[in-house]
């Protein structure tokens, strides 16, 4: 009898040591609407390994990408009611639910990367407080590369834009598109090829990096450098989960975090001139915006700008006098 209570207290443990073994393990999984090609996502997935890694694997994220595990339109819905733990979404897009959002699509507000990078030290704390009343924690944001025109003919001036079906991905373009008489259609990344070979749209406002991923050579000739703005897509994780780790571990991802951010405003500026390179190597004509349309699209962009600032009420004001004041 003694042997047999020792033997099933034996096991008891051992079961007991297993279950411990396996609930330390921590599984995430992270959302994204990007494929595996575009910076943000190899940025992405090196974060998951430093953190794999810092966390001796206790902490195991599994980036999704190319809209694998939901469409980019319900990642922010998914993290903020748990159904995934973390994801990454441009961030114009949750321009409807809040105007800060918004801030960084405001064309030629700032279109430079050292300008960009202070407009996101001045809304950072706008970002941060609307994402915690919705029961989520910003990690990091990453700019993509400055905003271009794609057409399949040259533009001289903004009547060159008039009348166009331009693909529109945030509500900011889509208000861009409507100033110049285009009509935007809403269209995500990875439905730009077949919008276009479908006739949706002809003609599109974007990154290099996405002209890249979307082989934009395939549908049209011409690439304008307007640089009008450097859009970010951030990445943020449901607050329930964050908190669901030892503060250890809570403090190698905010660290990893930090870093991630660092590491992906570096890759963002390399991949403006790769991704450049590739158009022209690609057989795209590649020119500078004519005086003409610059100066038109800048006088645009006052008009966003202040349209925005009513929208966002004094709070948005508030950013705006601050990032022009420092």
């Amino acid at each position: 009898m003694k042997k047999s209570i020792a033997a099933v207290t034996t096991a008891v443990l051992l079961s007991a040591g297993l279950a411990t073994t396996s609930q330390a393990q921590t599984r995430w999984d992270l959302a994204t609407g990007y494929g595996d090609g575009v910076h943000h996502t190899i940025n992405i997935r090196q974060f998951a390994d430093d953190v794999r890694e810092a966390t001796d694997g206790e902490l195991d994220i599994t980036v999704h990408s190319g809209a694998s595990l939901f469409p980019q339109g319900e990642i922010h819905r998914a993290v903020r009611t748990g159904q995934a733990q973390a994801g990454e979404i441009l961030m114009a897009n949750l321009g409807n639910s809040n105007p800060i959002f918004e801030i960084d699509n405001i064309p030629f507000l700032a279109s430079d990367w050292d300008s960009s990078e202070r407009l996101w030290e001045v809304t950072r704390p706008a970002v941060e407080e609307h994402l915690a009343g919705e029961g989520m924690r910003l990690l990091f944001a990453v700019p993509w590369p400055p905003q271009g025109f794609y057409t399949r003919e040259p533009i001289a001036d903004i009547d060159d834009l008039r009348g166009i079906r331009m693909r529109s991905y945030s509500p900011m373009t889509t208000e861009l598109a409507v100033q110049f008489q285009a009509a935007p259609t809403t269209v995500q990344e990875p439905e730009i090829p077949q919008a276009f070979s479908t006739g949706m749209i002809n003609a599109m406002v974007t990154s290099p990096a996405t002209g890249v991923s979307s082989q934009a050579w395939d549908f049209v000739d011409h690439y304008t450098d307007v640089q009008a703005w450097i859009p970010k897509n951030m990445v943020f994780v449901n607050e329930r989960a964050f908190n669901s780790l030892s503060e250890e571990h809570q403090a190698a991802v905010l660290e990893i975090a930090a870093q991630a951010e660092a590491r992906g405003w570096e890759k963002g500026i390399q991949e403006t001139e790769d991704a450049t390179n590739r158009l022209r190597d690609e057989g795209m004509t590649v020119s500078e915006p004519t005086a003409e349309l610059r100066s038109a699209l800048e006088e645009i962009g006052q008009e966003m700008a202040a349209q925005w600032a009513a929208d966002a009420g004094e709070v948005g004001q508030d950013l705006l006098e601050t990032f022009f004041n420092e």
